[in-house]
């Protein structure tokens, strides 16, 4: 049964709305994560719990439990100035930003317009309403290892 502390492989398909697939994972390649860690989005994770192997589930997971709501103050007008002279600013580039007080926001490059760079700190998925089928492929115990590292380690999971 799947409960905390457990190595879960699933399988599933996620869609956006409009029936739209966003992701999968087949069965010859599921996705292996440690229940309980928020590895995977909350909304998700909550509809899990205590499913038996072979269990099968649609579940719809809201913005709230899922990646968010989408946050306009996260769509930030930069100058060019603000990044390092040995960095080629593209479109679709990816980084992290310190805020200060330890906190870091990653962000994404989406429009360049001479010096103005457009960035955007929100999630893709963030607003998106999620649909997950899913099917539980394996549960097991999770090693003592995992639980100190916080995720699952081998086949589908973290190797170090």
């Amino acid at each position: 049964m799947i409960k905390n502390n457990t190595v879960v492989g699933i399988s599933y398909t996620l869609k956006n709305s409009d029936g739209e697939e966003l992701d999968s994972a087949g069965a010859g390649d599921p996705l292996q994560y440690l229940h309980g860690v928020g590895q995977i989005v909350p909304g998700l994770e909550k509809a899990l719990e205590g499913l038996l192997i072979g269990s099968t589930k649609d579940v719809v997971v809201p913005p709230a439990e899922g990646y968010g709501e989408h946050v306009p103050q996260l769509k930030i007008k930069t100058e060019m100035s603000m990044f390092p002279k040995d960095v080629e600013v593209k479109i679709g580039m990816e980084f992290t930003a310190d805020l200060g007080d330890g906190k870091h926001q990653n962000f994404k490059v989406e429009k360049i317009e001479g010096n103005e760079v457009f960035i955007d700190g929100n999630h893709p998925l963030a607003g998106e309403t999620l649909h997950f089928a899913i099917e539980v492929l394996s549960i097991r115990e999770a090693t003592e290892e995992e639980l100190q590292h916080g995720h699952a380690h081998g086949p589908g999971g973290h190797h170090h």
